[in-house]
């Protein structure tokens, strides 16, 4: 079997690109020109089938693919990019493997390597693209994908600092002027059990709400050994996880999912958040600038409190899942219980994964396109003013985290070489931007 993947067609076969986020910006416009905005019912040359690129071809973007394709009929995989060559090619041959042969339609030509591989699969006649790359990199990619009319499934985080998260808003509302689908990671809102109890919560079912308490505590993720041809860069890409300018900490990695079934529960974001963390197990350089526990309190209307904890220790207790109070009763959404004066236990499956692709697909062909750009932004923003409060030791305002924040993230300019470890917050010293 042949993997080489030969110099790409449309850019340079390259790990190093001298160049800065708004340099990646205002590279999108230049993709835009090159690629005509699909209507949303017409793909391929006219045909049914709809042409997906995976741009980030890690574990979750090959297993988005695979979902993607198995969610409906007439989804093709056509285009790949990625930083680095040796993640390509396993995406590659895992995606032989684990799709229909009709369904795999991946060439060397549309094989793609560097910072400039989601140009390049942009350039490509794909109808969708799959968004999975390190968060850092999600609104520069989706501002290119939508510039250049394409529909769009973006993994979650969406953006690690609130500069990021604007940025995604922004093309959500030119999504929606193009008629253009951008379906968010998190997928529990595709959950028919989630919808079930949180339509029931909606009507009435506990009452009127008076707290919540989510949770996200499991074991310590995996870690990449540094080996001696990596740069800072490359190294720190590798383990994105662990670098907070790249994957936001776990609080934004993980929590974020449980957040947004607060915020779908009661309609909205907090109001303010105040929140402690730090590192008691991670270790320095091996896991980078994060923390690894957060406990932050989120205000929302009428001055309810809620409490969301995460955490990644090894050898403790694990623990995932949403508790919403009302007055009438408990739910227990990630378990789909209900009790108290209307007790309930839905029956409905919870098979997120797929169902999250098959709405998109159903959206597009519809010629209705789903567009959680927003949605998922503020969910992210969240999770971000609860990470900054922590950070920092202050209380923090969701008007000034949504409009008025200025923290980016963003390293001076992106290539593979030297690129220092950003210093670990300490709350009292670390400054609100």
């Amino acid at each position: 079997m042949n993997t080489k993947v030969p110099k790409p067609r449309f850019g340079r076969d390259t790990m190093s690109c001298d160049t800065t986020r708004r340099g990646f910006l205002a590279t999108s416009v230049a993709t835009a020109a090159m690629a005509s905005l699909t209507p949303s019912n017409v793909f391929a040359a006219g045909s049914d089938n709809i042409r997906i690129g995976l741009i980030g071809c890690g574990s979750r973007g090959t297993g988005a693919a695979v979902n993607c394709i198995q969610s409906s009929p007439g989804v093709q995989i056509v285009a790949l990019g990625d930083l680095f060559r040796d993640r390509l090619d396993t995406s590659r041959n895992g995606l032989k493997k684990n799709v229909p042969a009709d369904a795999y339609r991946v060439t060397d030509d549309t094989c793609f390597v560097g910072f400039d591989a989601y140009q390049n699969v942009l350039a490509t006649d794909v109808d969708l693209v799959l968004l999975t790359t390190p968060a850092h990199f999600r609104p520069i990619h989706l501002k290119a994908a939508i510039e250049a009319g394409k529909h769009a499934f973006v993994e979650k985080p969406v953006a690690v600092d609130p500069v990021g998260a604007r940025s995604i808003i922004a093309s959500s509302e030119l999504a929606a002027q193009k008629n253009l689908a951008i379906v968010a990671g998190t997928q529990r809102r595709h959950s028919a059990r989630y919808r079930d109890i949180i339509n029931r919560i909606h009507d009435g079912a506990i009452g009127e709400l008076v707290g919540a308490q989510c949770c996200w505590l499991r074991s310590g993720l995996w870690s990449r050994q540094r080996q001696p041809e990596w740069s800072d860069m490359e190294w720190q890409i590798r383990n994105f996880i662990y670098f907070t300018w790249l994957g936001g900490d776990c609080i934004v990695d993980l929590v974020m999912h449980n957040l947004d079934i607060v915020n779908w529960a009661f309609g909205g974001p907090p109001v303010s958040a105040i929140g402690v963390g730090g590192r008691q197990l991670h270790e320095v350089p091996k896991h980078g600038n994060v923390f690894d526990h957060f406990a932050v309190e989120y205000v929302y209307g009428n001055d309810v409190r809620t409490l969301t904890m995460v955490r990644e220790w090894t050898a403790c207790e694990g623990r995932i899942g949403e508790k919403i109070v009302g007055t009438k009763g408990v739910a227990y959404v990630d378990r789909g219980i209900i009790e108290g004066e209307n007790s309930y236990r839905s029956k409905a499956p919870s098979n997120a994964y797929v169902q999250e692709h098959a709405d998109l697909i159903q959206s597009i062909r519809d010629g209705k396109p789903l567009n959680e750009g927003q949605t998922v932004a503020e969910t992210n923003l969240t999770a971000i003013m609860g990470r900054e409060s922590a950070y920092t030791g202050k209380h923090v305002d969701w008007d000034w985290i949504r409009n008025k924040s200025q923290l980016d993230l963003s390293p001076a300019k992106y290539e593979l070489g030297p690129f220092p470890m950003p210093p670990v917050a300490k709350p009292g010293v670390t400054q609100l931007i």
